[in-house]
């Protein structure tokens, strides 16, 4: 794909993003969500492979399915009440199917089994995008339709997708599938919380953004697409390689760390709901999914790839990718844990 079409297919898919988390009106939100998927289609298959066509072709059916459902939800809450507000969405029938909607879009379980396959079918920069930037305008619709949708299946959608993000990264070998399950466990912790306290939602969605960020532009630096290449990334930066240690390890959660900020403060706000057995169930989730991010820090940093190894040494040459972003995200990722009290005030 040419620098230009590149170039208008992002500036396309910023636009629908910010279309609809600020918009009140349904069919707004819908064209937002419209754009947003048809400008990141052709990104996705820019690798003229069937991996990445296939990759497209699960992500528009699975995408276009939840957008006819959010557009079905809001005809049947128009219909019904006359209103096209967002935040008036009073009508059973359409709650039901826009939390559906929402939870194909950010992959919740039941509906997650696209964003592994969609993740691994493309490269580094579209995965990123895809774990990062495409979860803003959902979360943005979960935030405005809040009071309206069911405490309980939103809370038990998070549960499960805190476990099944755990458990289904325990075997993977590639990078960009072990993202996937990370970034479906994460959400699993957002959207618990977002019916007690929507804050700690946005919070945790921020702090997720650049630890995945932050990891992602290391990976891309490291070329680093299954856990065998992270056995040499020392050869190529010693420390950038200590520093994504820390950073898998901020993801997992781990105190002193920015990671575990919002995990304390779900676990707190559960337990002072009196939801004790659901902040049990997510804490063990969490030591599942910290399991799979100690194995990369473990071929990451702690072993010396042996004579016999089949990956190719990898040469120091001027890095392809700016390092500036990287670097900011990654300080952000380790250092933030005492920011906590005026960003929860």
């Amino acid at each position: 794909m040419s620098p230009m079409m590149y170039t208008i297919m992002l500036s396309s898919l910023a636009t629908g993003t910010i279309v609809t988390m600020t918009s009140y009106h349904w069919l707004l939100a819908w064209i937002g969500l419209e754009m947003n998927t048809l400008s990141i289609i052709p990104i996705i298959s820019t690798m003229h492979h069937p991996r990445s066509t296939e990759a497209a072709t699960k992500y528009f059916l699975t995408q276009a399915a939840a957008s006819a459902m959010i557009l079905f939800s809001s005809m049947i809450n128009a219909w019904q009440t006359g209103s096209w507000d967002i935040t008036q969405l009073s009508s059973t029938p359409s709650h039901i199917l826009l939390t559906m909607a929402l939870a194909m879009k950010l992959s919740l379980v039941p509906v997650h089994f696209w964003l592994p396959e969609v993740i691994q079918g493309s490269t580094m920069t579209t995965a990123l995008i895809i774990t990062t930037w495409q979860k803003l305008a959902p979360i943005s619709l979960i935030y405005l339709s809040i009071n309206n949708l069911s405490t309980v299946v939103l809370m038990t959608m998070g549960l499960l997708s805190s476990m099944v993000g755990g458990w289904g990264g325990l075997n993977q070998t590639q990078t960009r599938k072990i993202m996937a399950y990370s970034s479906i466990a994460h959400l699993g912790w957002m959207t618990t919380v977002s019916s007690i306290m929507p804050n700690i939602m946005v919070l945790n969605l921020m702090i997720y953004l650049i630890t995945t960020a932050a990891t992602f532009f290391t990976l891309m630096l490291f070329k680093s697409k299954t856990i065998q290449d992270t056995t040499m990334n020392w050869t190529l930066s010693p420390m950038t390689t200590v520093m994504m240690m820390i950073l898998l390890l901020s993801l997992g959660g781990l105190p002193p760390l920015t990671g575990f900020m919002p995990k304390w403060l779900i676990l707190e706000t559960l337990t002072t709901q009196n939801f004790i057995m659901a902040a049990v169930a997510m804490a063990i989730s969490a030591l599942l999914s910290l399991f799979f991010y100690l194995r990369l820090t473990y071929t990451t940093t702690l072993t010396l790839a042996p004579n016999t190894t089949h990956t190719k040494l990898k040469w120091r040459f001027k890095p392809n990718l700016p390092t500036f972003l990287m670097l900011s995200f990654s300080t952000t990722s380790m250092f933030a844990l005492p920011l906590m009290p005026l960003m929860t005030q």
